[in-house]
């Protein structure tokens, strides 16, 4: 079977290896800032996250259960579906502040710490009018950055089906195909009416 004729499902699969490459070489380090490389380049991004959002988000968990530092960052990643993806050195800071501040306590188990809500920090939470953070990481949110990632493997595959079978007349005009999208999608991320920042 000819590469134009690859399904975009190998296709998707070679895109995201390279993707991985590049960022070991260090020269996609631009993306590296914009992307969790671990979900590839055309995953959409990490959303916007405030130090509020990790607060309050480990406080909602914590108000449900006891637990530990891996728990939490497991729970706000399932509950946004990966969107959402907390780092070590975004939730054990912050639990460390809270527990400062009297909002939670930790206690030794089994060779780990595990977190639980003091009498204020359950009161905080009750106090709290907003919704937990994870639900503006919903499935609205979700289903765009599907689709804006599906539809991004669909174009590239496109691509490498002309650069293995084009002629040099379609691998001209594809570039210039590219390069005006690559022109529009900057001037959409310039307009004000576009903006995401909070």
């Amino acid at each position: 079977m000819s590469y134009a004729m690859t399904p975009p499902w190998v296709a998707k699969r070679h895109m995201m290896a390279m993707a991985g490459r590049r960022g070991r070489r260090g020269w996609s380090n631009e993306l590296r800032g914009r992307y969790p490389m671990g979900s590839g380049a055309f995953y959409g991004g990490r959303p916007k996250v405030s130090r509020g959002d990790v607060r309050a988000a480990i406080l909602h968990l914590l108000a449900e259960a006891p637990m530990h530092g891996y728990q939490i960052m497991q729970e706000i990643t399932e509950r946004t579906d990966g969107i959402w993806q907390p780092s070590p050195g975004s939730i054990y800071p912050t639990l460390q502040q809270l527990e400062d501040e009297g909002l939670v306590q930790a206690e030794e188990q089994d060779g780990r710490k595990t977190y639980t809500l003091t009498d204020d920090g359950r009161a905080r939470v009750e106090s709290d009018e907003e919704p937990p953070p994870w639900e503006r990481f919903g499935s609205d949110i979700h289903h765009g950055l599907h689709a804006l990632r599906e539809t991004g493997f669909g174009v590239g595959a496109a691509v490498m089906q002309v650069a293995r079978a084009g002629s040099e007349a379609q691998v001209a005009k594809t570039k210039e195909i590219l390069e005006d999208a690559r022109r529009k999608i900057y001037q959409i991320l310039a307009e004000d009416d576009y903006s995401t920042e909070g």
